[in-house]
């Protein structure tokens, strides 16, 4: 027995299936077009990583270096005297030595200097404010040359403590800023002395450098502060601190009739 098929005819002569098979492989070809584009995304690609850290905290580091404390006593009016001023710088050094150094405390006095037997007075005076400032014989004596005679030569204490410093110096240009026309320029990133100023400026305020390194611990609280506190909100009352403005008039500030 034999089935005969009859295929309708598009007036162009065209079978509707032959038409409906190409327009499948057509979708399927645009559908893999689209997709190329997009596969790409998905390639893992591994950058080089920069050449200069773009963070300046990585760049120019705060470390703790154990360094030397100096102090530098420009002679007096008077040969042989501690001014109340030098004092004061005397007991500062000592106070931070107590504190934060280890080791010897070193006294060098200048050689070459025209005021030689001068300085050598105003050392013992140094030695005596020393003890009165609470060193015992833990001192070490030495001399360093000068170099220039016109200059003002000191009496140079130190002692070794932990210091904050950065790690790099400041001042570096390892490249040119104002190449325009090389790929230097064109690479929009911090350039390397960025940040390094700042960096070297908090290192040299910072009072105790060990806080960097670690926070403190914590110390006692003001009992008579909280119980005020804590006594106003019992009350409904507002813990916090009044601030008051008297006579802060600026258009009297100067005076005037």
């Amino acid at each position: 027995m034999s089935i005969d098929i009859e295929i309708a005819k598009t007036p162009s002569g065209f079978a509707r299936g032959t038409k409906r098979r190409d327009a499948l492989r057509a979708g399927r070809v645009l559908a893999l077009l689209l997709a190329a584009p997009l596969g790409a995304c998905g390639v893992q690609r591994t950058l080089p990583p920069p050449t200069t850290p773009y963070d300046y905290h990585d760049r120019h580091p705060v470390v703790l270096s154990d360094s030397p404390q100096v102090l530098d006593i420009f002679p007096a009016a008077h040969r042989g005297h501690i001014d109340p001023e030098t004092m004061g710088r005397i007991r500062e050094f000592m106070a931070r030595y107590r504190e934060f150094g280890h080791g010897q405390v070193s006294m060098l006095t200048p050689v070459g200097s025209p005021a030689a037997q001068a300085t050598a007075a105003d050392a013992g005076a140094v030695r005596h404010a020393l003890a009165s400032a609470g060193l015992g014989g833990n001192i070490l004596v030495g001399t360093y040359p000068v170099t220039d005679p016109r200059l003002a030569a000191p009496i140079r204490l130190s002692f070794q403590s932990i210091k904050a410093k950065v790690a790099d110096r400041c001042g570096e240009w390892p490249r040119d800023l104002a190449s325009g026309t090389s790929v230097d320029g064109w690479q929009n990133e911090t350039y390397w002395n960025f940040g390094c100023a700042s960096q070297a400026t908090l290192s040299a305020q910072v009072a105790d450098p060990r806080d960097l390194a670690n926070p403190r611990g914590e110390t006692a609280s003001d009992i008579e502060t909280r119980m005020r506190s804590i006594n106003k909100m019992r009350r409904g009352e507002d813990p916090s601190t009044v601030w008051r403005l008297k006579a802060t008039d600026i258009s009297s500030v100067g005076g005037g009739s």
